[in-house]
């Protein structure tokens, strides 16, 4: 005899079908929970463990610093947070002093960037099927070399004895060298250069989705083009302008490479500062400290502009 199984029963499914299942079912929670625990792994547990330094004391070990939770002899778990660091640092005239500069050479490179990287890229957009390609490649092409390379390319461009003074010599606008490397403006020369790109791309990306006929349908009512550039092109370009200034501005004011090259050690910034008390002065906390502000001065414009933003999405 056979036997029926019951009508109400189902076949069992194996362990591979039942993952596929899963998988077909939660596919989307999946693909949204990669990036979150990329941002957690690579973010979020830097920045506490930095933060965790940053509250601790001084200490002539390894690590050099004092643990934030402790147990004494008798099982009791003491913690201990220390903000010393955070108030040396804002009564110390060299950090806050190297905070301002370096807030004053990231912001004015940036303008300088924009002041750049806004007609290139509408020049770009504007261009036709054959040239863009071209100049989007002259654009990409400096990441092709080493950062390092084209830095120590411009210490010879604007040496005393470089390309640049040898020219202004020869063709008589100058009578001696004029000394540029070691100087603000080798700085300002060498963030500008190695950052301008991440200004014109995104400017590009912007302005490459843009209704150019809105330009002439303006034009046809009367507009001027000065007229129609800021009352019509502009607004629309101002994500890919905030874009842009946020690719800038934040890796220039932690910049080390450039100031220590082309500045010579005459431009203090920020990420002189973090090199020496982590490497030479051996002070993990006030370092973290250090990077911790940092962070916050520079996650703070962010937080304001989407602030503004919201507020004016929900003005009628």
């Amino acid at each position: 005899m056979t036997d029926i199984a019951p009508s109400g029963s189902r076949p069992q499914r194996s362990p591979l079908d039942r993952l596929s299942h899963w998988f077909q079912t939660n596919w989307r929670k999946i693909v949204i929970a990669v990036p979150f625990f990329w941002l957690l792994l690579f973010f979020l547990a830097p920045f506490f463990i930095v933060a965790k330094i940053s509250l601790a004391e001084l200490r002539i070990s390894s690590p050099p610093f004092t643990e934030m939770i402790e147990w004494t002899g008798d099982g009791v778990m003491t913690i201990r947070l220390v903000f010393d660091n955070f108030i040396f640092i804002m009564e110390d005239s060299l950090y806050v002093n190297t905070y301002l500069n370096s807030l004053k050479i990231s912001v004015t490179s940036t303008l300088i960037c924009l002041l750049f990287g806004y007609p290139i890229a509408y020049g770009i957009v504007r261009s036709g099927p054959v040239a863009k390609p071209v100049l989007l490649f002259l654009v990409i092409l400096p990441f092709w070399t080493s950062f390092l390379l084209r830095v120590y390319a411009w210490m010879g461009l604007l040496s005393d004895q470089g390309t640049i003074n040898n020219l202004l010599i020869y063709i008589g606008l100058i009578d001696e060298p004029i000394r540029m490397l070691y100087t603000e403006f080798a700085v300002y020369i060498g963030i500008v250069y190695t950052y301008l790109p991440f200004m014109i791309l995104p400017l590009y990306a912007n302005m490459e989705r843009l209704d150019m006929s809105l330009n002439e349908a303006a034009a046809d009512l009367g507009s001027k083009p000065m007229n129609t550039f800021f009352r019509v092109t502009l607004p629309l370009t101002i994500p890919g302008i905030v874009a842009g200034s946020l690719l800038v501005f934040i890796p220039a004011t932690g910049e080390y490479v450039i100031p220590d090259l082309l500045g010579g050690g005459n431009v203090q910034m920020i990420g002189r500062v973090l090199f020496n008390e982590f490497s030479l002065n051996t002070d993990w906390p006030v370092a973290c400290a250090v990077a911790v502000v940092l962070l916050f001065l520079l996650v703070l414009p962010i937080i304001l502009f989407q602030y503004f933003q919201g507020k004016a999405a929900e003005a009628p």
